[in-house]
């Protein structure tokens, strides 16, 4: 068994531009190091908001040995809570997703409210109280019409990623699209290989040829470098910022977040087999079809594509240490019809043949992985500038849980 110290020793010896040691991607004990260092610790996106339009709809989020069940109450607001019973903890929604007038566990019929009280219990004595056993909470804070959840005792603070997704992702009026459909996936792999994976299209030419359609492949606009340094690019952004839609590269402090505008290839204007736009009702109050797509991340567990006629949200969770689950969703317009404003096929073939051609990679990345004979290969400077990015966070963020609190301050 690893202990914390043997993972921090493994993160101290790590060399630097090159991928992570074996037992990051391969050993339990590594894994549960990232779930109790980070997936308990950071905000989580669970679910956007067109998912619960209506009172008493509810999803399920399994994060490591968490179930979440979330949840919009009859005062519209949306709530986070464990789904273990305040009983004996039996699981109380075992759906992924569903609606209820209230939460009532299956074992005993305790009744709790949509916010969480306890209305009704049976035969439980003269001195039970049903304040003192509501559902236990968890943070839960809606972000330009995307649910983030925190399982940690003090959540980080969203300040500064609020002020700036209210600019950048307000004109895609998240919060009033509808779902048009959702994938899910489970990927027979690491969940930082799924995110490397993500982070460069160093593989796309040779694996994605739907989307390399409209996605332009250079890595000055996809990468960790701000996407002024292509041309291209730079010439989007000054036309986007010109009409008021904020696109410039900006990354958080820490690395941990990012949003940035970039074209598509030509007349694209969407992730269409010809470019052409998937949906005819155009989402918020984006001016101009060919906006490009405004790329966000959210590290550990998020990439996002908000574009012109629809949003797509990709939320990955870790199952195991060499399984991922992944989820997919397409948001339009709210009054978007389907046969008549867009075409379901059409709307979601590009990008339900990326994410098979992904899961593809990444598995046979993590077969590779497996072998005695793997050892940690340098990433590119120029087309892996992304990769580096993510994985330099992945690094301070679990050391800084893994030091004690005094060594890491003096670092």
């Amino acid at each position: 068994m690893l202990s914390h110290s043997d993972v921090l020793s493994l993160l101290m010896s790590r060399k630097p531009g090159y991928s992570l040691p074996q037992p990051f991607y391969t050993d339990p004990d590594v894994y549960q190091a990232d779930l109790s260092g980070i997936w308990y610790r950071e905000w989580i996106y669970a679910v956007a908001v067109a998912e619960l339009p209506k009172t008493g709809n509810y999803v399920t989020v399994q994060v490591g040995a968490y179930s979440v069940i979330v949840v919009r109450g009859a005062d519209k607001v949306i709530r986070a809570f464990h789904n273990s019973c305040r009983h004996r903890g039996s699981r109380i929604c075992s759906a992924t997703k569903g609606s209820a007038p209230k939460l009532v566990c299956p074992y005993h019929q305790w009744t709790y409210e949509l916010d969480g009280k306890l209305l009704w219990a049976r035969e439980m004595g003269p001195e039970f109280n049903p304040a003192d056993h509501g559902l236990g909470t968890v943070h839960c804070h809606e972000i330009q019409g995307m649910v983030f959840i925190c399982l940690g005792d003090v959540a980080p603070s969203t300040a500064e990623l609020e002020a700036q997704a209210n600019r950048y992702l307000a004109p895609h009026d998240l919060a009033n699209l509808k779902v048009a459909y959702q994938s899910q996936i489970v990927e027979q792999g690491n969940w930082k290989l799924v995110l490397e994976n993500n982070r460069e299209c160093y593989h796309c030419g040779g694996n994605h040829p739907a989307l390399c359609r409209t996605f332009p492949e250079d890595p000055n606009m996809v990468g960790g470098d701000d996407s002024s340094s292509s041309p291209v690019g730079l010439a989007h952004v000054e036309r986007c910022e010109a009409a008021g839609l904020p696109s410039k590269y900006l990354v958080a402090a820490n690395e941990q977040w990012r949003f940035v505008r970039i074209p598509f290839i030509g007349d694209g204007v969407s992730y269409t087999m010809d470019g052409k736009a998937a949906v005819a009702k155009r989402v918020g109050s984006v001016p101009f079809d060919n906006a490009g797509s405004c790329l966000y991340f959210h590290y550990p567990n998020t990439w996002n594509h908000f574009l012109s006629d629809s949003v797509l949200t990709f939320r990955v969770l870790p199952i195991s240490a060499t399984q991922t689950e992944v989820t997919t969703t397409w948001l339009v317009h709210k009054d978007a019809v389907e046969g008549e404003d867009y075409d379901l096929k059409r709307l979601t073939e590009v990008w339900l043949a990326t994410n098979d051609e992904d899961r593809q990679i990444v598995e046979e990345n993590q077969i590779g992985i497996n072998s005695p004979a793997y050892r940690p290969g340098p990433y590119s400077p120029v087309e892996e500038t992304g990769v580096l990015q993510f994985v330099d966070w992945y690094c301070r963020t679990l050391q800084g849980t893994l030091l004690p609190r005094s060594l890491y301050a003096a670092e």
